[in-house]
């Protein structure tokens, strides 16, 4: 049995001195798949004691955050999720305080602090804005994961600077850090922290002689008879046991069920019929087939023979039907739900009847620029939905952009594809995973990956569909240095006699610019550049005054040459 994440919990909270309660807390262990792909929530609020519905606050923000949390695409990272979900709970909190007569009065209004601490894989993931605090016991001390945001003024007083409900957008901390077998992590509202030392709290969890629900009750009591007068409130997470880093849905797969036959045209499997054989590869073994119960046409991928033993590769091809099940957009390949039980280890995925685009290229040497347009912008619909779902494809090429005979297009692959939700989980190496030719530069450097490297491909199939050729040629395959691709000549279409506006070839030659963060930052900025003309690149590619109108240019010249002679004129007089 592989091991799983357990964390053992206590948790206690109290309105101690106090009349109402205004902290609220709560943590929250979900089942599989969910405990891979989100990990384990620990979440606390204290509600600000000027207002007197800061409870509901509180209570919104902590039941809000584990509800909608879970709710997220289990593609997004930790991060993305959480974020996500903050600003729209922040946002309800303040558009409710705006409702109320007291809308001009922040500290009456609908506002708590904040904090939330995610166990997901051999990572915590801390999210925080106020004073309430997350720290980790380590070496008999508390060590401060989280920085209070409150101010004190002359006179003593404290008021906060962050808070959930305060303003529209909230301003939300965020870190992770590693975690150990045996780490220890507590979260307190101030009315524990402010009244008792670091080396109390250390001192009550490391003599545990109790449960965690007794020791946190126990603190809080220490706290209110140490002179507390606000509301206590306490957590203890202990790490148990930590996962194997590996995706479970995935994983369960390669472990509970066998690899399948070699398949043979009119033989009979799983409930399909094989039609014939697509494409064999050292990657893997693709059919049409037909499913007996709906007649329908579909393609059956399976894993090739020369790798059935490498874990790591069956991992990978079980991941495409994973991405694709996420993914719903008539510009990229669709995933056939299954509506039996399989009894192999193979995807199956809708079949597409046309033709690639490196074929239709070959077809087609001298599109039209506006046929282009079409195909590319068909294409950046695809993109966009794999980014809006925190995945770079890595493999944006002609082979894997498949035009149907309706001319619609899908991208198709998803063996490349880097998951944010799913690196979180294992580890990954951003080096060239795609073809090399349609890669951008930064993966040659072994540096970050993000959505622009899937834009600098997308802008090389441009300039290849105009002009047959690649924009640096094949040079930036062997540019492995930074010095290297400095020397990088960009190679304009008119060198291959292509004639486009201006504006459109500076648009493409941004798409590929070496640098990432001189490329767009987002697909969609791109192809509206490609269809309307960007006035920044109409100004750059603007012939001189000379060109444009000499007469004009001629006339100026000599009425500037005529003020001159008249300022020397009246100087040497």
């Amino acid at each position: 049995m592989k091991e799983t994440l357990i964390i053992s919990v206590g948790q206690y909270s109290s309105a101690g001195k106090k009349r109402i309660n205004q902290d609220f807390h709560g943590t929250y262990t979900p089942n599989e798949p969910l405990l891979s792909s989100k990990g384990i929530a620990a979440v606390i609020a204290d509600g600000i004691s000027s207002s007197a519905v800061s409870q509901v606050a509180s209570e919104m923000a902590v039941s809000g955050f584990l509800n909608d949390y879970y709710s997220t695409s289990d593609a997004w990272s930790v991060k993305t999720s959480a974020q996500k979900v903050l600003q729209a709970t922040n946002s309800w909190l303040h558009a409710y305080t705006r409702s109320t007569p007291d809308r001009f009065d922040k500290d009456k209004g609908y506002v708590c602090t904040f904090s939330a601490l995610i166990i997901k894989s051999r990572t915590a993931h801390i999210f925080h804005c106020g004073d309430t605090r997350i720290c980790r016991l380590s070496k008999n001390t508390l060590e401060p994961l989280t920085k209070d945001h409150h101010h004190t003024t002359a006179e003593n007083t404290h008021y906060l600077t962050k808070a959930l409900g305060i303003h529209e957008n909230a301003e939300v901390d965020y870190k992770s850090v590693p975690v150990e077998k045996g780490d220890i992590f507590i979260l307190s509202t101030d009315g524990v922290h402010d009244y008792l030392s670091d080396s109390d709290i250390a001192f009550f969890i490391q003599n545990r002689s109790s449960n965690l629900d007794q020791i946190a009750q126990t603190i809080t009591q220490k706290a209110i008879d140490a002179g507390s007068h606000d509301n206590v409130t306490l957590q203890i997470l202990c790490i148990d046991q930590l996962p194997a880093p590996q995706v479970n849905e995935v994983h369960h797969q390669i472990d509970s069920l066998p690899l399948p036959p070699q398949l043979q045209p009119r033989s009979i499997f799983d409930g399909y019929q094989i039609i014939r054989e697509i494409y064999m590869s050292s990657r893997s073994h693709v059919y049409l087939a037909r499913d007996l119960e709906s007649q329908e046409e579909i393609v059956i991928k399976i894993p090739s023979v020369e790798r059935r033993d490498d874990v790591h590769y069956l991992e990978s091809f079980l991941m495409e039907e994973w991405v694709a099940k996420r993914i719903n957009n008539p510009h990229v390949l669709k995933a056939i739900p299954a509506t039996r039980k399989r009894n192999y280890l193979y995807s199956v995925t809708e079949f597409i009847d046309g033709q690639n685009l490196s074929q239709w290229m070959l077809d087609n040497p001298k599109p039209e620029l506006e046929v282009v347009r079409k195909i590319i912008e068909q294409i950046a619909k695809g993109m966009q939905a794999f980014h809006r779902q925190e995945m770079i494809h890595q493999d944006i090429r002609p082979q894997n952009i498949m035009i149907d005979t309706s001319n619609t297009v899908k991208i198709i692959d998803f063996g490349s594809v880097k998951v944010a939700g799913i690196t979180e989980i294992i580890s990954t190496n951003d080096g060239i995973v795609g073809t090399m030719q349609y890669s951008a530069p930064e993966y040659f450097l072994h540096e970050t990956i993000t959505p622009r490297s899937d834009i600098y491909s997308l802008g090389v199939i441009v300039y290849e569909m105009l002009s047959g050729q690649l924009p640096f040629g094949v040079n930036v395959c062997n540019a492995t240095t930074k010095k290297a691709q400095r020397k990088l000549r960009y190679h304009p279409l008119q060198e291959y006699k292509r004639s486009v506006p201006q504006w459109v070839e500076v648009a493409i030659k941004k798409s590929v610019c070496i640098y990432p963060l001189d490329r767009y930052d987002e697909v969609s900025e791109f192809i509206y550049d490609l269809r309307h003309p960007n006035k920044t690149f109409v100004t750059m590619t603007r012939p001189p005054l000379i060109e444009r109108n000499p007469l004009v240019f001629w006339q100026s010249l000599c009425f500037l040459l005529l003020l001159l002679t008249f300022y020397l004129a009246y100087h040497i007089s």
